[in-house]
């Protein structure tokens, strides 16, 4: 149920299960993972997760699962947090495409995501009041850090769950667009990643996740992006870049 298409630097992740929704079980969490793996060894300059049908991902394909037997542990620990951190951690700019159905194992993956566009029209909450559940998958980091503690639990305590443009407007994710036109802005924003300084990006996304994860006060974010931009410095695309602006050209990256 997972597809992954490589051309012209950008590696195209597609969750390909409609009639499920996309819901992803142990075996499709395998895949994912394998797919990113697969990218990763490829070089790419970009990835686009995203999904087929009516819903980019509605969570965990609970159908078959018994919860007396439910090995939640190894759900959790040993599949999907371990694919998450290999996502967050995808050594190029990665985009997501959103609409429908993204909760649960799916809000998880957007959260592990670089840079999310969401359809005005998607859904995205805490559905687990009705399976007597918790919300999983980053949620609970996700929900407080942008939303609050209050709209949070009012979420998870009532099962609400919010349009794309109100998830937008909330600061949870990038952009927020008609869903006619999201496929297209998001393969152009990996388009733009792609043709760019990919070293300079990832130094970025390294300090964005670093004053993210271990909240770096100010003077020590300053202090790692002026070891970050000496270090670019002998790149072939920082020189790229000077010599471009010096010479009143479009630059030419090559990704290093």
């Amino acid at each position: 149920m997972i597809d992954l298409q490589i051309a012209d630097d950008i590696a195209r992740v597609t969750l390909d299960a409609p009639e499920k929704l996309n819901a992803l079980d142990a075996a499709a969490l395998g895949e994912l993972d394998a797919a990113y793996a697969e990218a990763e060894r490829a070089g790419v300059r970009a990835l686009i997760l995203q999904g087929t049908g009516r819903a980019f991902c509605a969570g965990r394909d609970i159908a078959g699962v018994d919860p007396a037997t439910d090995d939640v542990s190894g759900y959790l620990d040993g599949l999907v947090t371990p694919l998450l951190q290999r996502i967050s951690a995808f050594p190029a700019p990665t985009f997501a495409a959103a609409h429908g159905a993204c909760l649960g194992v799916g809000l998880g993956l957007l959260l592990a995501t670089d840079v999310v566009y969401v359809a005005d029209t998607a859904k995205i909450g805490s559905p687990f009041a009705a399976l007597g559940a918790l919300l999983d998958s980053g949620g609970h980091s996700l929900f407080v850090s942008r939303l609050g503690s209050h709209k949070t639990l009012d979420l998870i305590y009532t099962g609400r769950l919010m349009s794309g443009t109100e998830a937008v407007g909330s600061g949870l994710f990038s952009r927020v667009l008609p869903v006619a036109e999201l496929q297209d802005a998001v393969d152009a924003a990996a388009r733009t990643a792609a043709a760019g300084a990919t070293r300079a990006f990832l130094a970025s996304k390294q300090l964005v996740r670093a004053i993210r994860d271990e909240q770096l006060a100010l003077w020590d974010a300053v202090a790692a992006e002026n070891a970050a931009q000496a270090a670019l410095r002998d790149t072939l695309d920082y020189r790229e870049g000077f010599a471009a602006f010096q010479q009143k050209r479009a630059p030419r990256f090559v990704g290093d």
